[in-house]
């Protein structure tokens, strides 16, 4: 159709890794194995750069490998060595200057691994660019490689545009500038998506399909012409202004492609005079890419194919039809399928990468730091150990006095302020009917996770179902991998959230039963304050208790300790919040003094980052240990003053229960909110857990059909005779031994004896074919009609026509990569009747919304 777009690779400047390197090694490691090593991995790293930038690379895969394993090898050693200290100064040119006779091309020279990784990657999306041009589009493997290499050029270039002002700090060049890198991404994407319409057509898959495909393709050139059109540095680009034209005629013909594969859908749906307003449209554009861009792009055959498509349409609407041929702006939009997306960078990009400085860590640094982190885990382990022990003897204190319990009802006649704050707290978060609202959501949510699991399994035993079917039928033939082997991880992953799903059942049992248990008390709690009056028992403790000095100051001296304990909680997560490293003190010190004292510097930080904090703690434990003392003095005059009977006890028992009721609210309301965030989480899990195994039964699906096709092209090519009807005058063979014969053709028939020539006259001619002959059961090879010239017969024996040549005759599957089962693109999950919808499909009533990609986390329910 037209000549795909690559680009240009940058050319750098030899660089000597060896010296500055070898020096560094040399002077952090002592002699011995280790630093032989890592000075042999030097000369490797320095051998690996010359492979990958310092020579002309082939537009091979084994090229793009190099390339690949130096940007990996780059990335595991930007941390590992002071490249700025060493002064290591790495030079590219920029790609599309191509300079002037005494200015020469614009170079940019920088002392920073950043630089060197970034036009590495630049290389690597400009090589796979090369490597996907020069592949042969006339056939599956060629379309595969070139979308694979485009999308990993696109993922390259976007990762470029993401990174390339942190990494450098400063003006990059042009070419590697983040409006240059995002346009170049989207070239890529856009002829990725143009091979997936060129292997679709190819594959003869429906024309909704491929018109939906080539509309996105039209859409992603008409982004990347506006890219280059609208930004004011590209065009100045002499690269730019050749690729201008491509990008303007390549969105016109995919967007003619579109309206002539979804004229034919029109023409399916009996829309006749749609069909003529899509193909005049798509007419309109190719004349346009042929007459502004014909240097560029040859349209030859599009044209032609849409030409004789109209002039067919117009001439049966003409005569036949008469529909009206609507206005274009009139016509449906053509909906979009993109099959593409830019390779995201992740290291290691190459499969054989080995990091040639797993292992290289500073003695000193690595030892030193060790030590630091020991000497920091011990402060902290002991300033929260003193806060947790301290909490732990006032805990133990309290329960002893029975304190605050003692103090919660003194008048005997009302309810206490307590209880009434805790009943407005319940009443505010919605009392029974929220608390009851959850628990009956909680089967619906595990139903929709179970319903995912079961899909994710049913579908991977579906596939490999039929994949045992066909290995059974074409035994060693069928040669891939088996499904129940491979898909052994899956389902050990399914086995697993099944087991978490039963343990969440335990969990949701425990709740209800701990909610059974109080929720005759929380009940109590939600009435109003007269009810909760009437059901507490009355009682008439002493009356010199009621506005007693000694209580007052018993509540303020309780109040004070909670204030104490809620001290030491906040200082507990400051201190564990606090994180420093000392790996760049210990580097610094190593490289002005050429020694670390671990000690002295560990101890300093530690006493910056610890000191007010250990003052607080000691202060903290001071103040508790006085209020303890204060409080077991007044509870001792509390105590004597203090008068009990029967109906006090009474009393005091019911008001513990609604104290301890509205604690259970609190936990099972906590309890049941964890479990419904559980069975959120765990939903966009088993969602990402259901794209992986539809993802995988679709590569296996495709992979099936491949391999299908393949052995069909075999049987083809295998040395057998076809096995024709043998006409009823040249045998005496029954209709059923024919038959019979038809159905074994590894069998090979001896040919029949040839008959005399007849001996008829022209008027008998019509008479020399048998009325009463047998017919061939449906689904063989039809009789042949002899021809009413009676002497040409004699020639040799009429050869029967047949559909298809038999070695592809009726074999079990259509080869068609894009389908998915009974299903078309794009792919929609199977979907039971009855069931509720999953993503994929737009579903119609969803209670739950959840998201698409959700964060991969595990949640932990319930926490014990």
């Amino acid at each position: 159709m037209a000549t795909f777009i690559s680009v240009p690779l940058k050319k750098s400047s030899d660089v000597d890794l060896v010296k500055p390197l070898s020096k560094f090694v040399t002077s952090s490691y002592p002699p011995g194995e280790e630093q032989t090593e890592y000075l042999r991995a030097v000369e490797e790293l320095n051998k690996l750069r010359k492979s990958a930038v310092g020579r002309p690379l082939d537009k091979h895969e084994s090229s793009l490998e190099i390339l690949l394993r130096y940007y990996d090898q780059l990335c595991a050693i930007e941390s590992k060595f002071p490249f700025t200290e060493l002064c290591v100064t790495f030079t590219w040119k920029d790609a599309f200057d191509k300079g002037s006779l005494f200015g020469g091309s614009v170079k940019l020279a920088l002392a920073s691994v950043g630089y060197e990784k970034t036009c590495v990657l630049f290389n690597v999306g400009a090589l796979a660019s090369q490597i996907a041009s020069e592949q042969n589009l006339d056939n599956d493997e060629g379309l595969k490689s070139a979308a694979k290499f485009y999308q990993l050029a696109s993922g390259a270039f976007a990762q470029i545009k993401d990174t390339v002002l942190s990494s450098l700090n400063r003006e990059p060049t042009m070419d590697i500038s983040p409006e240059t890198v995002g346009t170049l991404s989207q070239i890529m994407i856009s002829q990725a998506q143009e091979v997936f319409v060129l292997k679709a057509t190819a594959d003869k898959m429906k024309d909704a399909i491929v018109a939906k495909l080539a509309n996105q393709a039209a859409d992603y050139y008409g982004d990347a012409f506006k890219q280059c059109q609208y930004k004011e540095n590209l065009p100045k680009y002499f690269y730019f202004q050749e690729v201008l034209p491509v990008l303007a005629a390549k969105h016109c013909m995919m967007q003619a492609s579109a309206e002539l594969h979804q004229s034919i859908l029109a023409k399916q749906k009996k829309k006749f005079g749609e069909e003529i307003a899509r193909l005049q449209h798509a007419t309109e554009l190719v004349k346009t890419a042929a007459s502004r861009y014909d240097e560029y792009v040859n349209v030859k055959d599009l044209s032609d194919k849409i030409s004789r498509a109209l002039t067919a349409a117009k001439k049966d609407n003409d005569f036949i039809y008469h529909d009206r041929v609507p206005e274009v702006k009139d016509l449906e939009h053509i909906g979009k399928a993109s099959l593409v997306k830019a390779t995201a960078v992740q290291t290691p990009l190459s499969q054989k990468f080995s990091d040639l400085f797993e292992k290289m860590v500073p003695m000193a640094v690595q030892n030193s730091v060790s030590a630091a982190n020991a000497r920091k885990s011990d402060t902290v382990n002991r300033l929260i150990g003193s806060m947790r022990e301290a909490t732990n003897l006032c805990n133990g204190v309290l329960a002893s006095l029975n304190l605050p319990a003692a103090l919660e009802d003194l008048s005997g006649d009302s309810v206490p302020q307590s209880i009434l704050e805790k009943s407005r707290a319940i009443v505010q978060q919605g009392g029974l009917q929220s608390i009851e609202q959850l628990i009956r959501d909680l089967p619906e949510l595990l139903t929709r996770n179970r319903e995912i699991l079961d899909e994710s399994l049913k579908i991977l035993d579906e596939e490999e179902t039929t994949d045992n079917e066909l290995r059974a039928k074409f035994n060693q033939r069928w040669s891939r991998t088996a499904s129940g082997d491979l898909y052994k991880p899956l389902r050990a992953e399914g086995t697993n959230f099944r087991n978490i799903l039963d343990k969440a059942v335990q969990a949701d049992q425990v709740v209800k039963e701990r909610y059974n248990a109080h929720c005759e008390m929380i009940a109590l709690l939600c009435k109003p304050e007269n009810e909760l009056c009437a059901a507490i028992p009355s009682a008439n403790p002493a009356k010199t208790l009621q506005g007693s000095e000694v209580v007052n100051v018993l509540r303020a001296q309780l109040a004070q300790l909670d204030e104490v304990k809620k001290e030491r909680e906040v200082m507990e997560g400051e201190i564990k919040s606090v994180t420093f490293d000392m790996t760049t003190k210990f580097l610094n010190a190593l490289a002005q003094d050429g020694a670390i004292n671990e000690e002295v510097l560990t101890s300093s930080e530690l006493d910056t980052r610890y000191g007010s904090y250990t003052q607080r703690v000691q202060q903290n434990l001071r103040r508790q240990e006085e209020l303890l003392s204060q409080i077991q003095v007044s509870h001792q005059e509390f105590s004597t003053l203090k008068q009990s009977n029967s109906e006090a006890n009474n009393r005091e028992d019911v008001l513990k229960k609604l104290a301890s009721a509205h604690d259970s609210y609190i936990e099972i309301s906590c309890n049941i909110r964890e479990g419904t965030k559980f069975y959120n989480d765990l939903t966009e899990i088993l969602l990402k857990f259901q794209n992986k195994c539809s993802d995988i039964v679709f590569a296996r699906k495709t992979e099936r059909d491949e391999l299908l096709k393949e052995l069909q092209q075999s049987i083809a090519r295998e040395p057998s005779a076809p096995s024709f009807n043998v006409p009823s005058y040249q045998s005496n063979t029954p209709a059923s031994a024919t038959t019979q014969q038809q159905q074994q053709p590894q069998a090979k028939p001896q040919p029949p004896a040839r008959p005399p020539p007849p001996n008829i006259t022209p008027q008998a001619a019509s008479a020399s074919v048998p009325v009463s002959a047998p017919m061939a059961p449906s689904g063989s090879n039809p009789p042949p009609v002899a021809p009413a010239t009676g002497p040409s017969q004699a020639q040799g024996p009429p050869y029967p026509t047949y559909q298809g040549y038999p070695g592809y005759y009726q074999m079990p599957m259509g080869y068609n990569p894009y389908a998915y089962g009974q299903f078309n693109m794009p792919y929609m999950p199977y979907q039971a009747q009855g069931q509720a919808q999953y993503p994929g499909a737009h579903p119609a009533q969803q209670s739950y919304p959840y998201p698409q990609q959700p964060p991969q986390q595990q949640p932990y329910y319930p926490q014990q």
